[in-house]
C-alpha cells in the first residue's frame, strides 16, 4: 500500500522541478513512511511512498521495464499477480522482482489499454510509456484505492493518492465548485468525479484516463473500463445459490491473506465482517488478530457481538473504547480527507485503524456486504415506498403524497417508519428520487434554508439529485433494488466508505482488504434475484442464511447497528462548546454559503432538545475544520474585496 503522484506535460518535454515532485510527494508520507523516491524525464514525473507489504527487498518505485522505456507508480495490491506473472513469462517477458508491481509493467506492455482487465485486486496506478508517448492512470472497479487529478493552467496535469498532493501546487486555484457545496450537503461527502475544488477530479471507479503527447489534452476524457454487470444467473436452487456463495467468499478471503507482514482483520460483531473471520479462521494456520471499538453508550456498543464471534474462532482480540471527549479529531479529520466529510464514523474508523496498526500492518474488513445484499435498512424502506408508490399513477401521487408530506409535521426524533413528512415526500417522487430524498443527510427544503439566498442564485436551479439520476439511467438493470444498490456502488461506496476507510488506514500506514469488494464476487452477488437478497424486510437473506453454519443467530439475525457515534448526546454535552464556536464561526458567513439566521436557530433548537439536528449541525462543522485547515482562497474576503473569489461564479 503506498502513496503515488505525478506530473505530465501534454505538449511534451517540458523539465520540471525535482522540488515541486517531491513536494507532492511529501504531502503523502503518511501512507509510505518505509521510503519514497521520485523519478523525472523531460515532460514526465513520478513520486512513490511506500508501505511495503509483498516482496519487501526488492519492490520499490518507480518500476520500470528492462529497456526503461515503461515506468509505473502504483498504490495498491494485485491478488492474481502470481498468475499474471505465469501467463506473462509465458509470452515471453523477464521478471527482475516478485512484486505485483511489475505485472503491470508487462500487462501494459502486452495488452496496453486493456491491461486493466486482466487486473484483480484494488488498485491505482499510472504509466508512462516513452516510446508510445502515452500517459495512461487507472483505478480499480469499485474505488477501493483513490485518484485525484488536476489540469493546472498552463495545461500541465498532475495526479496524486489524496487531494493534498494536487494543492502543493500553489498555482492550483482554490475556489470551491458551487455544485460540489449542493452535493456534499446533500450526501455528506463530495460524489465521483467532483472534488470540492472546481478545478481538481476524482477518477471514477473502473475508469482510465490516456494522454498523448501533442494531442490535445483539454478534449480528453475518463473511459469506463468495467461496470457492475446485474447479469442474472441462469436456474439454480437457492441450497445451490448458499453453496456456490461459500465456495467464492473462502476463494475471495484466499485470493487477500498473501503479505510478508503481520495480518488481522476488524471485528464489529455485525454479519460482514464475522463472516470475513470465520473464512479467516478456516484459512489460516494459526489464530487471526481481531479487533473493535466499544463505546460507552450501549446504544451503540457491539463489543459483545464482536467478543462472541472471537472467542467462538479464537481470535486474538484487541478492543478499545471511544472517547466522548474524542473531539480533537476534527481538525485532524479534516487534514486527512482535504474537502468536507460528514461521516461521523471516520472517528471510530480512525480510532480502530489505530488500534490494529499496533499488531498489524494488514487488515481484513467487511466493507461491501451491505451495497452486495442489500443490507441497509435504506433499500427495505425504498421498496416499501416503491410498493406504495406502483398502487397509484404518478399524476396522483405527487398531488396526493405532496399534500399529506406538507401537511405533516416532521418528527426528527421517530424512527424513519413513523417520519411521515419524510416519507409521502418521498411516495411523491420517483424511485430514484426518492431514494435519493430517503439518503439525503440534509433534504431539499433544509438545504434551501441553510443556504443564503445569493448561493441559491449562484446553483442556478442545480440539485443533487442529478447525481444519482445520471448513474440511474446507466444502470445495466431495471430492477428496482439493483437500481437503487448499483446507485450506491457509485456514489455512497466509493464517495463515503471506501474513502473512510483509505484514509482512516492510510493514517496509520495500515493496509485494509476488502474480500466483498473482489470484483469477481461483485459480480457473481449482482447476478442473484433480488427476492434472494430481500425478503420480508429481511436484508441480506441469501448471505445470512449461507451463513448459518458458521455464525449463530444472535449474530445474523439480530438487529442492524451501524458503525456509528452517539452524535446527538455528544452535541449537547461534551461537545456543546466546541459546535458552538464552529457553526457560528462568521468565517462561514463571510463565505457567502451560509444562512446566518438558520445556522443560529439549528443550534439553539438542538442544545435545547425541541429538535435533533445534529447530523446537519455535524456536516457544518466538518464544512468549518475544511476552510480552517485547507484554505480555499479569499475564504475570509470574499465580500471584502479579496484578490480571488472563494466560490466559483457560474454552476
Amino acid at each position: 500500500m503506498c502513496g503515488i503522484v505525478g506530473i505530465f506535460d501534454p505538449r511534451g518535454g517540458r523539465n520540471f522541478e525535482r522540488a515541486a515532485l517531491e513536494r507532492m510527494n511529501q504531502t503523502q508520507f503518511h501512507r509510505g513512511p518505509v521510503e519514497g523516491d521520485v523519478y523525472l524525464e523531460p515532460g514526465v514525473g513520478f513520486g512513490h511512498r511506500r508501505l511495503s507489504i509483498i516482496d519487501l527487498a526488492a519492490g520499490q518505485q518507480p518500476l520500470f521495464n528492462a529497456d526503461r522505456s515503461v515506468v509505473t507508480v502504483f498504490n495498491g495490491e494485485i491478488y492474481n499477480f502470481r498468475e499474471l506473472t505465469k501467463e506473462l513469462t509465458a509470452l515471453g517477458y523477464n521478471f527482475a522482482t516478485k512484486s505485483d508491481t511489475e505485472t503491470i509493467v508487462h500487462a501494459w506492455e502486452e495488452w496496453g489499454e486493456d491491461c486493466v482487465k486482466h487486473l484483480r485486486g484494488m488498485f491505482a496506478f499510472a504509466i508512462w510509456d516513452r516510446n508510445q508517448q502515452t500517459f495512461f492512470v487507472a483505478r480499480d472497479h469499485l474505488g477501493i484505492k483513490p485518484l485525484h487529478y488536476a489540469f493546472l493552467p498552463d495545461g500541465t496535469f498532475v495526479f496524486g493518492s489524496e487531494l493534498k498532493s494536487l494543492l502543493s501546487f500553489p498555482e492550483l486555484p482554490r475556489v470551491i465548485e458551487p455544485r460540489a457545496v449542493e452535493e456534499y450537503f446533500a450526501y455528506g461527502y463530495v460524489p465521483e468525479p467532483r472534488t470540492i475544488f472546481k478545478d481538481a477530479f476524482k477518477l471514477e471507479p473502473g475508469h482510465s484516463l490516456t494522454l498523448k503527447v501533442g494531442a490535445n489534452a483539454a478534449n480528453v476524457k475518463p473511459k469506463r473500463w468495467w461496470d457492475v454487470p446485474f447479469t442474472p444467473h441462469g436456474a439454480m436452487s437457492e441450497k445451490e445459490m448458499e453453496e456456490e456463495l461459500i465456495v467464492r467468499l473462502r476463494e475471495a478471503v484466499e485470493s487477500q491473506l498473501e503479505a510478508e507482514v503481520p495480518l488481522g482483520a476488524f471485528l464489529s460483531g455485525g454479519v460482514d465482517s464475522s463472516a470475513i473471520v470465520a473464512m479467516m479462521a478456516g484459512l489460516n494456520k494459526g489464530p487471526v488478530n481481531t479487533c473493535s471499538i466499544a463505546f460507552n453508550d450501549p446504544a451503540f456498543d457491539e463489543s459483545t457481538y464482536a467478543r462472541q464471534v472471537a472467542e467462538q474462532y479464537k481470535t486474538n482480540h484487541q478492543c478499545d473504547t471511544v472517547d466522548k471527549d474524542d473531539y480533537g479529531l476534527v481538525d485532524l479529520l479534516a487534514g486527512l480527507y482535504d474537502e468536507p466529510y460528514a461521516d461521523s464514523s471516520a472517528i471510530p474508523t480512525y480510532r480502530v485503524c489505530e488500534l490494529a496498526r499496533k499488531r498489524v500492518t494488514v487488515a481484513l474488513s467487511g466493507d461491501g456486504g451491505d451495497e452486495n445484499f442489500a443490507g441497509y435498512r435504506r433499500y427495505r424502506m425504498a421498496m416499501g415506498e416503491q410498493q406504495v408508490r406502483s398502487m397509484l399513477p404518478l399524476a396522483l401521487r405527487k398531488p396526493v403524497f405532496g399534500f399529506l408530506g406538507k401537511a405533516y409535521p416532521k418528527a426528527d426524533w421517530a424512527p424513519r417508519i413513523f417520519r411521515a413528512k419524510t416519507t409521502f415526500e418521498a411516495l411523491a417522487r420517483d424511485l430514484v428520487d426518492g431514494y435519493f430524498h430517503g439518503v439525503s443527510i440534509l433534504v431539499d427544503r433544509v438545504r434551501d434554508q441553510l443556504f443564503s439566498e445569493g448561493f441559491r442564485r449562484q446553483l442556478q436551479g442545480y440539485r443533487a439529485v442529478e447525481v444519482m439520476r445520471g448513474h440511474a439511467a446507466n444502470a445495466p438493470t431495471d430492477d428496482p433494488l439493483s437500481i437503487t444498490q448499483y446507485v450506491d456502488m457509485k456514489t455512497y461506496l466509493p464517495g463515503d466508505i471506501l474513502t473512510k476507510v483509505d484514509r482512516a488506514s492510510m493514517a496509520h500506514a495500515l493496509e485494509v482488504r476488502v474480500p466483498l469488494l473482489d470484483h469477481k464476487f461483485v459480480e457473481w452477488v449482482s447476478g442473484l434475484p433480488s427476492s434472494c437478497k430481500l425478503r420480508n424486510g429481511e436484508g441480506k437473506h441469501v448471505f445470512k442464511k449461507a451463513l448459518q453454519p458458521y455464525l449463530s443467530d444472535d449474530i445474523l439475525y439480530r438487529k442492524k447497528m451501524g458503525f456509528s457515534i452517539p452524535l446527538a448526546s455528544w452535541l449537547r454535552g461534551p461537545l456543546r462548546e466546541a459546535m458552538k464556536a464552529a457553526v457560528l464561526n462568521p468565517m462561514l458567513v463571510d463565505t457567502g454559503i451560509f444562512n446566518p439566521n438558520y445556522l443560529q436557530r439549528m443550534v439553539d433548537e438542538h442544545l435545547a432538545g425541541t429538535k435533533d439536528h445534529s447530523t446537519a449541525l455535524w456536516a457544518v462543522l466538518m464544512f468549518e475544520a475544511f476552510l480552517r485547515k485547507n484554505g480555499a482562497d479569499g475564504a475570509s474576503s470574499i465580500h471584502g474585496g479579496g484578490t480571488q473569489q472563494l466560490i466559483a461564479t457560474a454552476a
